[in-house]
């Protein structure tokens, strides 16, 4: 009795389209340029920002205020909450570097 099973062996033409496959996707990965976030050699890196939430009172007395300081970068944002919409609200920006440098009128 001799039985009819013999061993499979994979056949060379799936490899050879395992392998296109394969090396077609690692052509991808390495040949896309860079998402649209992410920064160029050209582009200036921003430092990562290191915040400072301070709460206080504005100068039209009717509204309190959250002010954001990114030291990192060295500035400064003012932003209330719109009770009516129920969203931060942009009340000012300040480049502290530029403040800083800036020649003084007196």
């Amino acid at each position: 009795m001799q039985s009819n099973l013999r061993a499979s062996k994979p056949k060379p033409n799936a490899l050879v389209v395992l392998n296109i496959v394969l090396l077609s996707a690692l052509a991808l990965l390495v040949l896309v340029p860079n998402a649209g976030a992410q920064l160029n050699s050209g582009q200036s890196n921003r430092a990562r920002g290191d915040y400072t939430l301070v709460g206080g009172d504005t100068s039209s007395g009717n509204a309190n205020a959250i002010y954001i300081l990114d030291t990192s970068n060295r500035e400064l944002v003012a932003v209330r909450w719109n009770q009516s919409t129920k969203k931060l609200e942009g009340l000012g920006y300040r480049d502290l570097s530029r403040d800083l440098f800036a020649q003084s009128d007196r």
